[in-house]
């Protein structure tokens, strides 16, 4: 296993590199200019000029890249031109809200969609199999923004029992009820997933329950939720992992529409923000974390296949 996770780690190098030099080149190609966008509609051209001359956008764009992969290699992102400290100071910062919201998120499609799909699966072609079915595809075909104003009605504005927007920290005020304010986001980002794992959970645990292991297990008189839980599910799971995986990395690096709905503060904003802002260091920041993010939880959900099926084995 050591051996595979070197030589992993040894492959994401050209995918990091491949991200650094994309994600530099393809910032600039954004319309407008950083330095006429801080300084607003009233600034003169040799105001803006003077400005682009500070912040280095007057160099050669070769000049720039080397720059730039000169500080990426000493762990530095850049400064943030929008926000003027650190982008990695900045990430931190915006991190909380966003990591707790994926975390929930996750939580809320495992707990509706691994439930749903094996309960469809059981009951297939039944009528709460059609149910579940229609109830998953209603889950995917809603917007995000329309599921989360709908939920905002309900629960915030007139039942009163959580807020509707914002976000207060967790980690700096030591207060874990904070945590309400991402439960109406999570619910809405979940919901969506749990659409997703229910469908295939339930065409995963079809086919399992058509094996001869499973057959062999009713013939030893294992009771069927056994053969359900332990010897299907267990073998039905490895797909649902492999979602589950890249579902919260897509969490992780932001989700824009829920953030923006319910006004938290987290990374999907930070995007928005600094795409409209023409903020180069930020936005590269986000892109190179983001891919270092995908790529360590392809790792780990690989590693997480051998726990799995102790036929699979890393060598």
């Amino acid at each position: 296993m050591a051996g595979y996770l070197a030589r992993r780690f040894l492959a994401m190098l050209p995918t990091i590199v491949i991200v650094l030099i994309v994600s530099f080149f393809l910032v600039r190609f954004i319309p407008g200019d950083p330095a006429a966008v801080m300084l607003g509609p009233d600034a003169s051209v040799d105001q803006i000029e003077q400005l682009r001359e500070a912040m280095g956008l007057k160099q050669a764009i070769h000049v720039q890249f080397l720059r730039y992969i000169g500080r990426v290699l000493q762990g530095d992102l850049g400064h943030s031109i929008l926000f003027h400290r650190p982008v990695a100071e900045l990430l931190v910062l915006r991190a909380e809200p966003t990591a707790i919201l994926a975390f929930l998120s996750v939580v809320v499609a495992l707990c509706i969609g691994i439930p749903a799909g094996v309960l469809a699966a059981v009951k297939r072609n039944t009528f709460l199999d059609q149910a579940l079915l229609v109830l998953a595809l209603a889950g995917i075909s809603v917007p995000a923004f329309l599921l989360g104003l709908l939920i905002m009605l309900v629960f915030a504005v007139q039942l009163h029992w959580l807020p509707s927007s914002g976000f207060r920290s967790i980690l700096s005020s030591g207060n874990i009820w904070n945590i309400r304010y991402l439960l109406l986001p999570s619910v809405t980002l979940g919901f969506g997933q749990a659409a997703l794992i229910a469908r295939l959970t339930r065409s995963s645990m079809l086919e399992v329950l058509q094996e001869d292991y499973v057959n062999a297990a009713r013939a030893r008189g294992v009771v069927e939720r056994g053969v359900v839980l332990k010897h299907a599910l267990r073998n039905a799971s490895i797909p649902i992992v492999t979602v589950v995986g890249f579902t919260f990395a897509g969490l992780l690096a932001g989700a824009v529409v829920t953030e923006t709905v319910f006004a938290v503060g987290g990374v999907g904003r930070l995007v928005v923000e600094a795409v409209l802002a023409r903020d180069y260091p930020t936005i590269q920041g986000i892109m190179l974390v983001v891919a270092c993010m995908y790529l360590i939880l392809n790792l780990l959900t690989d590693a997480t296949y051998a726990l799995l099926d102790p036929r699979i084995q890393y060598s």
